[in-house]
């Protein structure tokens, strides 16, 4: 049997450490990376990426004297639809990586990265996930307050940098209307060991970054292990 996980969901508020744990996973030892977390080889797949196409692209639309399709001038979404459109370019991608490669959870992991909010934000993210990740995944939710995240948002930013899966940084008022509540404690609550979606039970573990160990590695590393061992022998 493999000993990796063949996929992890990373979810919380903007900011909360989710990107700041994929970059330690990334410059982790790869021998090391498996026996302490189960992940060895592995892809991102983040919906930042098309969040920030989408800007782009109606940027394009503007300067031809086109209508902009997704977003107005101010870069504010029209239709909330397009939340659960970049999850279904998740499930797209990575439906394409096994196609190509249908041994490919052999040795390889798929990391999903998202945050959500609102009053079913996450819960209704992962509904559009295809069957065959649901099947296959486990979660972790960083947790910080909405107060941290906002703190955070603003530390990240760098000028020139806005595309940066590190560095890009929200506005207040967006942080404030699109992340300020969220339905993680509800889910929690619901079950303090899986989350129910479509009939599927996906195992989640909570990583607690307060006090904040995302911008310590040897912090990170202890709290990132047992989340990962915890959901491993889930």
């Amino acid at each position: 049997m493999s000993n990796n996980f063949p996929i992890l969901i990373i979810t919380g508020r903007p900011a909360a450490g989710k990107s700041e744990v994929i970059d330690f996973l990334k410059k982790s030892d790869p021998k090391e990376r498996l026996e302490r977390f189960h992940i060895g080889e592995f892809e991102e797949l983040d919906d930042f990426l098309y969040v920030w196409e989408s800007f782009e692209t109606d940027d394009i639309l503007t300067r031809h004297g086109k209508p902009r399709v997704w977003t107005d001038e101010k870069y504010w979404f029209k239709d909330h639809f397009i939340w659960n459109l970049y999850i279904e370019r998740i499930g797209l991608e990575y439906r394409k990586k096994i196609a190509r490669e249908p041994n490919y959870h052999d040795e390889k992991t798929v990391v999903i990265e998202f945050a959500r909010g609102g009053d079913n934000g996450i819960h209704e993210a992962l509904t559009y996930l295809p069957e065959e990740i649901l099947k296959r995944v486990k979660l972790i939710y960083i947790r910080v307050p909405y107060e941290e995240s906002v703190r955070k948002n603003h530390r990240r930013a760098r000028p020139g940098q806005e595309d940066s899966i590190l560095f890009h940084s929200l506005p207040d008022e967006k942080m404030e209307f699109y992340y300020k509540t969220n339905d993680w404690e509800a889910l929690e609550a619901a079950d303090p060991a899986v989350i129910d979606v479509k009939g599927v039970k996906i195992p989640y573990a909570v990583f607690e970054n307060m006090p904040e160990k995302t911008n310590d590695p040897a912090l990170l590393g202890a709290e990132l292990e047992r989340v990962t061992k915890k959901l491993w022998n889930a």
